[in-house]
């Protein structure tokens, strides 16, 4: 797009080839967006934007670089208007549906994808954003509205009418998704999580409710939820699953399975069985959460319960079998509510001992570690302690907060280094035992105190596993 269509009037005709307020996401042809935030002033970081391939700046104050530019009184509060105009509005065209939660966001909006078809929905989330045309990383769990945009329209010229999105309380807290509408949004539950940043759950839960009221359509909420009053408080046409009989979307019954969940609802008065590829009584709600979302959006039931036999969530209870003859699966479970729902589903299967490799992230919430230490040790046989996602932080400080209140156990050993976690797991394992590799799924990197490395605990488990095997 040139220049001028940005700002009529600029006398020089310069093609833009997208925008971005991050100088190290700038492209080549990218024009610069020279933001100010609390903390960080983009206008230090020109240098390293025009180094990138930035071929126009907009600045708040006169500034010294070699590529052209223009002085507005505000940058920050030009910027939607930027994105309308290079974009398009795409939340004009597409149907946006926001998930949130405490566990269960990557899960539900997965399935919701695959419940619409990924040739007419997209996903945005932890694991990047994605449709039937392309497969890309994303930052964040829930980007800014510069990336957004962006991938709305991305979407839009992928033939998609529909996008499913997580849509985190980080998210609303720093004002990424203010002037985002939703057409139907989903609550799986709330746990105490991320106080470093909402300070107290009053304050976690406040932004947890604000994508309610971003919502034109219906909200769908988990009445089993402890937290479920004040959602509806903020709901406008609110439509609940759960286990009670006058819930829109009634969870009758479920029988877990090695390899499958035999599910019985009630919709409408009409009973449906159905067979489910995915484990676990809490994936029997977050399936409840995806499918009156879309219900309530006007898809047929029977063409939805035909989508949902193909349901696969990468990193979400995978397991990787090459032939060994012990089990082991990788989840993405991280909170102390996730762990309980796991060691819940652990519970009814007949397996021998339980072997978890986890850790805690580090500049992140300290409260909850002891809480997730105490669940290993008291739900498994071996817990093997190890970093995960350190960032700055001591790991052995961090090894420590797990290892707060449970000095009595002697059930568990600390390996600060991952991979020697996992492949200890492993070589440790014998038949019918169980390991779990929790916290990190399906991502594809770990963030260390020197930067981030490649690391995958999809590919380290093959490896390990293996390796055992002599392959």
């Amino acid at each position: 797009m040139n220049i001028q269509k940005l700002f009529p009037g600029y006398p020089d005709e310069i093609e833009i080839t997208g925008i971005s307020v991050n100088s190290k996401d700038i492209q080549e042809g990218n024009l610069f967006l020279c933001k100010k935030g609390v903390k960080i002033d983009r206008h230090d970081f020109i240098e390293e934007a025009v180094n990138n391939g930035a071929a126009f700046l907009v600045t708040a104050r006169e500034v010294k670089t070699s590529v052209p530019y223009i002085v507005v009184e505000d940058p920050n509060a030009i910027e939607e208007d930027l994105y309308r105009s290079f974009y398009g509005d795409p939340q004009d065209e597409l149907k946006i549906i926001g998930v949130t939660g405490t566990d269960g966001k990557t899960s539900t909006t997965t399935m919701i994808q695959t419940l619409i078809g990924k040739e007419k929905c997209g996903y945005i989330g932890t694991n990047g954003y994605a449709c039937a045309a392309f497969k890309r990383d994303t930052s964040n769990t829930t980007p800014g509205v510069d990336k957004l945009y962006q991938y709305f329209r991305e979407f839009l010229d992928a033939g998609c009418k529909y996008v499913a999105m997580e849509a985190s309380s980080e998210a609303f807290y720093y004002g990424r998704l203010k002037n985002i509408t939703f057409d139907t949004s989903a609550i799986t539950n709330i746990d105490s999580e991320h106080l470093n940043t909402h300070k107290t759950l009053e304050n976690y839960v406040s932004c947890k409710k604000q994508l309610f009221l971003q919502t034109e359509n219906c909200s769908i909420l988990n009445s089993h939820d402890v937290h479920y009053e004040e959602c509806r408080e903020a709901a406008q046409k609110p439509l609940t699953y759960g286990y009670r009989e006058e819930d829109d979307l009634y969870i009758k019954g479920f029988e877990i399975h090695p390899d499958h969940t035999d599910i019985t609802w009630i919709y409408k008065g009409e009973i449906i069985n159905f067979r489910s590829p995915l484990l676990g009584a809490f994936n029997v709600e977050n399936l409840s959460a995806a499918l009156l979302v879309c219900l309530s959006m006007g898809f047929e039931l029977n063409e939805l319960l035909e989508n949902a036999k193909k349901i696969v969530i990468d990193g979400r209870m995978q397991a990787i079998d090459l032939g060994q003859d012990f089990y082991c699966i990788v989840d993405y479970a991280h909170t102390p509510n996730g762990l309980r729902r796991l060691f819940e589903f652990t519970k009814t299967l007949s397996v021998g001992r339980i072997i978890p490799v986890m850790g805690q992230a580090g500049e992140r919430d300290p409260y909850k570690r002891k809480t997730v230490g105490e669940l290993l040790v008291k739900n498994c046989d071996h817990v093997i302690m190890t970093y995960e996602d350190p960032r700055g932080e001591d790991i052995s400080k961090i090894l420590d907060d797990m290892c707060e209140n449970i000095r009595d156990y002697d059930n568990y050993e600390r390996i600060p280094d991952r991979h020697e976690a996992i492949k200890h797991a492993i070589d440790i394992a014998e038949k019918d035992d169980l390991v779990l590799i929790l916290g990190k799924g399906n991502e594809t990197y770990e963030k260390l105190k020197d930067g981030t490395i490649y690391f995958n605990d999809v590919e380290e488990a093959e490896k390990a596993i293996k390796e055992k095997l002599g392959k």
